[in-house]
């Protein structure tokens, strides 16, 4: 997959997914415009592309103002002649763990309205230039709550069926003028670092939880982050052509939702009965 002579956009880049998309991409032969709101973490990536032989720059941007996102992307695309590929990969603070009935309302809103803005402003100013153009790839990033019903993720899953939702419409606005609009759905990657950092904190706990997310799939395994890097890669290139206005599912087949954090009926009912 040939992504010469293509400009890309990635924000929130650091060492997890963003930093492993970047790499791929430049791989491929993107020149990579890396961005976040610490510089250090995007600089840092952006180094290790050009050390590798390959075409990066890093600049400090909040994906959360609109200004700063307008003239980033404007600013590229004067730069490099064009802008091929925008990919907002930007953290939702989104507070899980925690029924819905017990979450206060600022917490569930808080990865909705975060996804919400950030999702808008960086697709809608890479969707004008785009059309200018007459072509290009905005990509956009969910988890398996958006298709399916999941316990304790807070507003985390409504905020993904916000994004799937979002990305569809604007696939149909910006078809006619030959910009494509996919989402990704993931299922979380062990080699993540909210995995890492969840067996470091939770040890054997935060194992035994990851095994479960594996057996909750068909292929019993978890998608990996460069299998995410790899699926943008082949949407950003001209062999997913005519792919747009879908939701290209990279989860492993993940079916039960994890419905076993929460207890069972039985459970419930010998529960309820015992208490009498």
């Amino acid at each position: 997959m040939n992504l010469h002579n293509k400009n890309a956009v990635i924000y929130g880049v650091g060492e997890s997914l963003g930093g492993a998309v970047a790499r791929a991409l430049a791989h491929a032969g993107a020149t990579v415009f890396l961005t976040a709101r610490d510089l250090k973490k995007a600089q840092a990536i952006a180094n290790a592309i050009t050390a590798s032989g390959g075409r990066a720059e890093a600049a400090e941007v909040d994906a959360l103002d609109e200004d700063a996102v307008n003239r980033h992307a404007a600013r590229v695309a004067e730069k490099a002649g064009s802008l091929d590929v925008s990919f907002n990969l930007i953290n939702m603070r989104d507070v899980q763990d925690i029924p819905l009935t017990e979450m206060t309302c600022a917490d569930f809103l808080q990865p909705v309205t975060i996804a919400m803005r950030t999702q808008f402003l960086t697709a809608t100013a890479a969707g004008r230039i785009m059309s200018r153009q007459g072509s290009g790839v905005i990509l956009t990033l969910t988890a398996t709550p958006g298709g399916i019903g999941y316990a304790k993720v807070g507003g985390f899953g409504p905020a993904c069926c916000a994004i799937e939702g979002f990305s569809r419409n604007l696939a149909a606005e910006l078809g006619p003028g030959g910009v494509r609009v996919v989402n990704i759905r993931s299922a979380g990657s062990p080699d993540s670092r909210p995995f890492k950092e969840a067996l470091t904190q939770g040890g054997e706990t935060a194992a035994a939880f990851i095994e479960k997310l594996k057996d909750d799939t068909m292929l019993k395994e978890l998608p990996l982050m460069e299998d995410i890097a790899h699926t943008a890669v082949f949407l950003a290139s001209s062999m997913a052509r005519a792919i747009t206005g879908v939701t290209v599912d990279v989860t492993a087949g993940t079916t039960g939702a994890l419905n076993y954090k929460m207890p069972s009926i039985a459970f419930v009912k010998e529960q309820t009965t015992a208490g009498k």
